[in-house]
């Protein structure tokens, strides 16, 4: 496990980022080859099974922490990620202090957590079993997603949880919530991300932010934002191909 990363998320370092969605283990190894602070797997929206993640992880294995985003705040989903050995999770559609809650249990060893011991590739496969344990509550990230308009209405108790180590904005979900979808520049869209943003900062919890394009991104690091996460595979790979291609012609 790349244990430095739940050390740089806290005490704010910028981290960027990109999305895998393709489950091929290559797509992935050749990103993390390419010098990203963190890979975002998509195992939410992206064609993702729990075989696709093994695959990933281990091409991307001491090469660059990854971060899987799992489909929902479902207990299961949480363990089996991190049991295949995810640096950390981003759970979806947190929109309770009560969930964030859930989440932090989920993710947590006992004594913090209710999180269940198995053997998988996180322990060594049994071999490191006994270390994993004694620090994986000390490196596990435990990032969730505030991506809607109820999350807006209860962030302030939402990064009062202890545990929480990140909160990660989805402006996307966020202005469908609000009637806006896509338009990230309504003025109840902008409100509602202002919120966000000053009710983080002002409890000392790292924010992130998605955009497909660096140009989409660069404000939000102007604002604080240190979780970056800019572009998918899909598009990386299609727009350079649609680049060549002009070229060639």
């Amino acid at each position: 496990m790349h244990s430095n990363f739940r050390i740089r998320l806290k005490r704010g370092d910028k981290l960027l980022g990109t999305m895998v969605t393709l489950s091929c283990p290559a797509t992935a190894e050749i990103l993390a080859d390419i010098g990203f602070d963190w890979l975002f797997v998509d195992g939410e929206h992206g064609p993702l099974d729990t075989g696709d993640l093994l695959g990933i992880l281990q091409a991307t294995n001491k090469r660059t922490p990854c971060i899987v985003r799992v489909p929902s705040s479902d207990e299961v989903a949480i363990k089996k990620a991190l049991d295949l050995g995810a640096e950390g999770i981003i759970v979806p559609q947190v929109n309770t202090a009560k969930q964030a809650a859930e989440v932090v249990r989920f993710a947590r060893y006992a004594p913090l957590g209710t999180r269940g011991v198995g053997l998988a590739r996180a322990h060594g496969y049994g071999l490191r079993f006994q270390e994993y344990m004694d620090s994986a509550n000390d490196q596990v990230a435990v990032i969730v997603q505030a991506e809607h308009a109820l999350a807006v209405e209860n962030i302030e108790s939402i990064v009062r949880v202890p545990g929480i180590d990140a909160v990660l904005l989805g402006p996307y979900d966020l202005s469908a919530s609000l009637g806006h979808t896509g338009k990230l520049d309504h003025p109840s869209v902008v409100q509602a991300i202002d919120h966000i943003t000053q009710s983080c900062q002002a409890a000392g919890i790292p924010l992130g932010y998605f955009g497909v394009t660096a140009a989409s991104v660069k404000p939000m690091i102007s604002r604080g934002y240190t979780l970056i996460v800019a572009g998918v595979d899909t598009l990386l790979l299609g727009t350079a191909a649609k680049r060549l291609l002009a070229e060639l012609k």
